[in-house]
């Protein structure tokens, strides 16, 4: 299995996930706040385009996702929980699309680390298969873990400092006010 570069001095005690749920802005906003979460950084994933930035991933033609690159620290949350986190707070099951936001590079994806990132996430799937936790099909991707490209600077913390710009109200904030309703016991006190 490829692994990506990792974040530069990486202590031996954190680990990283890559999830790609839609819009970077999103996922950043939600995974933020967890306990144990050291950092989130958003950026691009999986396309064949050396050097990509904003315009040219959202032109469709990159291949690249969104997606953003958690450091945590699984003491005190596991990939597992990262996992049920992103499952429950974007929409699986729509192919290349997240509400408004359609084309690959908004595709749900997961790009595993390690063999055992990737047992993961075919446990975590088949379980809320089983469970039948959604109306339809996940479609969610298990993709190679490639080069990993931090986004431009004003897309880092994006929620965090444009929480009143009108995509973020609409789209971001419910997402962040479901996590703090059913998962406030995973957040930060």
């Amino acid at each position: 299995m490829t692994q990506p570069e990792l974040v530069p001095n990486l202590a031996p005690n954190l680990q990283q996930a890559i999830l790609a749920g839609g819009c970077f802005w999103c996922t950043e906003a939600v995974m933020t706040d967890i306990r144990g979460v050291q950092k989130v950084e958003s950026g691009y994933i999986g396309g064949h385009t050396p050097q990509p930035d904003y315009d040219s991933v959202c032109s469709g033609t990159t291949g690249h996702a969104e997606a953003i690159r958690v450091t945590f620290d699984p003491a005190q949350v596991s990939f597992r929980d990262l996992l049920g986190l992103f499952f429950a707070t974007h929409d699986p099951t729509t192919l290349n699309r997240q509400g408004g936001d359609a084309g690959t590079q908004y595709r749900s994806a997961v790009f595993p680390l390690n063999t055992q990132q990737e047992q993961d996430i075919r446990e975590v799937v088949a379980d809320l298969t089983a469970q039948a936790v959604f109306d339809r099909p996940i479609v969610t991707s298990i993709e190679p873990a490639t080069t990993f490209h931090v986004a431009e600077a004003y897309h880092q913390d994006y929620y965090a400092n444009n929480a009143r710009q009108p995509y973020c109200m609409a789209v971001i904030a419910p997402k962040v006010a479901k996590l703090r309703k059913y998962y406030g016991d995973k957040l930060r006190a």
